[in-house]
């Protein structure tokens, strides 16, 4: 996500490498070059020469103080501009009302269903709420059948009703069943349609008149570049829906969508979807993005991402384990199912500072563990629990077993070894003394 846009960017600044002082020729040339970098990215041409021309406002005049380099002063600028040109703070998102509605809209294949479902398990997960799903798609063949299956693995119950091909019916039923069952958060999942077929937009505001939903929710697959921005213009048009959702953004996308939407349709991106997994949603933190499109990373939604999956009974018993140096194969499955629930590992690398632009060339899958995995898997339960009896001919057997070499095996082995000592130091002393106890055993 982003990765031509950063490059473009950071080729842009280089300009004012070396440079004493912010010009009107330095900048002129810059920005230029950040235009075209935009405009590449699909943002809308219009917001990009907005955009460029508030930066160059900004810039001229500007004394480079202290130690602050013109590059730096001008990132500092671009950085501010990108985060309100995405809405500058994140947006509210309304959970109101005995039941809270939400409706989904958007066209086809832009992920609706399966945002309904990663949305109703953050609710229920974050804020203890109690959803309900409903099959509102009567026309796409096996939708309600995704619905269901997605539903059963975050134990969510689906709303149907057979043989019933009005959604309107069907939504108002299923909110007088909410409230008759006490559940205190309804989530529609539409059809996907077209905004120039009439009936069908029809259709949606009528179903929005009768239920009154809390947030109407445009979702859009951001792969589509500047046809996002302008389908998402013609639904708000009819529906003025309440915020954006942008799915697919861990794809091969250009970033245009995210860049332009806010201004084109002046409506907030409220989250964004960056896989597949029902784990992987984050709200939209305008700050953030801007950060990872620099290449600086976004240590916070990193930081939301692993507070969402840290258990802290686990960390407890982890801790005390740790402490006892019984930290074992068993444990290092758990730690890395919990690292796997997190979502896609690149993108989640691409979150931390420096990582994006040093592994943007290198592809991470979610099979990255499988050799990992393979090998412990092929290990006993003694042996997965006692790692130091795991002597030459056992270690034979596990790359065997393992379809893995011995050369691999014993390099799993090494670096398991030396994890267990550092996290072992970690519990007993500071831990800056315990990388200065490491760096000398090193010498």
């Amino acid at each position: 996500m982003f990765e031509n846009l950063s490059e473009r960017l950071e080729r842009s600044f280089k300009i004012l490498k070396g440079e004493g002082k912010i010009t009107e020729i330095n900048v002129a040339e810059t920005l230029k070059d950040v235009r075209r970098a935009l405009i590449d990215a699909d943002v809308n041409y219009k917001v990009a020469k907005q955009f460029v021309d508030t930066v160059k406002a900004k810039a001229m005049g500007q004394n480079v103080i202290n130690s602050l380099k013109p590059k730096e002063l001008m990132v500092k600028i671009v950085h501010d501009e990108l985060t309100q040109l995405m809405g500058g703070e994140p947006a509210e998102f309304k959970i109101e009302g005995k039941p809270a509605i939400i409706l989904m809209s958007g066209l086809q294949g832009s992920g609706k269903t399966t945002f309904s479902g990663k949305l109703a398990r953050k609710l229920k997960s974050e804020r203890g709420k109690r959803p309900l799903l409903v099959a509102c798609d009567v026309y796409r063949p096996a939708a309600i059948e995704q619905l269901k299956v997605l539903a059963s693995q975050i134990d969510v119950p689906v709303f149907t009703e057979e043989g019933c091909n009005d959604p309107v019916k069907i939504a108002k039923d299923a909110i007088e069943e909410a409230r008759k069952m006490n559940y205190d958060l309804v989530i529609i999942d539409t059809a996907g349609r077209l905004a120039v077929d009439e009936k069908m937009m029809d259709e949606i505001a009528a179903i929005k008149k009768t239920v009154n939903p809390t947030e109407t929710l445009f979702v859009v697959d951001a792969m589509t570049g500047q046809d996002a921005v302008n389908t998402a213009k013609e639904f708000n048009d009819r529906l003025d829906f309440d915020g954006v959702v942008l799915t697919k953004l861990d794809g091969d996308t250009r970033g245009g969508a995210a860049l332009s939407i806010r201004t084109v349709v002046d409506k907030p991106i409220k989250f964004v979807g960056t896989g597949e997994k029902l784990e992987a949603i984050d709200p939209f933190r305008p700050s953030g993005m801007a950060d990872r499109i620099l290449g600086m990373g976004d240590i916070v939604s990193f930081v939301e991402r692993m507070q969402q999956n840290y258990d802290e009974e686990e960390a407890r018993k982890l801790q005390a384990k740790i402490a006892k140096n019984k930290f074992d194969f068993n444990d290092f499955m758990s730690q890395i199912a919990q690292i796997k629930k997190m979502g896609n590992l690149k993108d989640l690398a691409s979150m931390i500072p420096g990582v994006g632009k040093a592994i943007k060339d290198i592809e991470i899958g979610d099979d990255a563990f499988k050799g990992i995995e393979a090998i412990i898997q092929s290990m006993t339960p003694y042996e997965r629990e006692h790692p130091e009896i795991i002597n030459g001919s056992r270690r034979q057997r596990i790359a065997k077993g393992s379809g893995t070499s011995l050369q691999e095996v014993n390099r799993l082995l090494k670096q398991f070894e030396e994890t267990r000592k550092m996290m072992r130091m970690a519990t007993t002393m500071n831990p800056l003394k315990a990388m200065r106890s490491m760096k000398k055993k090193r010498r």
